[in-house]
């Protein structure tokens, strides 16, 4: 399965971008700043110019995996009925640890994490935790079936 988020809207506290699953339009997403880092510039540069809890990640291709699990996540009841706490976690990220795929309505709900869900309010989003439901879905199917699952930021 492969995840292409193109980031469309890049203001001075959010982004706003669109995710693609396989080529098809699959939703909205919203992130921290980007700040013009990509996964070829250097350690030590990115974290020179990543703002902690105020960046997004930078651009590139990354591995998305399924089986790991979030204690933040599992603690809570929706996420631990749903995935049992193991949310879609971006992997190699240069700068980042546990960056994750997972609902939120705005840039304050992300610490580098994608949120996803409908772009229908100025900076953020809304009806995430169904849209964040479906996209789950989809993307534990292609992990069961043994798909590697990836994710271009554009």
């Amino acid at each position: 399965m492969n995840l292409k988020l193109v980031r469309k809207y890049k203001k001075d506290t959010y982004t706003i971008g669109i995710l693609y699953v396989d080529g098809v339009y699959f939703c909205e997403t919203c992130e921290d700043k980007d700040r013009g880092l990509t996964e070829k510039d250097g350690l030590q540069w990115i974290k020179s110019h990543k703002v902690y809890g105020e960046t997004a990640i930078p651009l590139g291709n990354y591995e998305v995996r399924m089986d790991i699990v979030s204690p933040k996540y599992l603690a809570v009841s929706w996420y631990k009925t749903l995935c049992g706490g193991k949310m879609p976690r971006i992997m190699n990220v240069p700068g980042w640890e546990g960056v994750l795929i997972h609902p939120g309505n705005s840039a304050l709900d992300s610490l580098g994490c994608v949120l996803v869900g409908r772009n229908k309010v100025k900076g953020g989003l809304t009806q995430s935790r169904v849209t964040f439901a479906e996209l789950y879905t989809k993307m534990k199917k292609a992990h069961d079936r043994g798909e590697k699952i990836t994710l271009e930021i554009v």
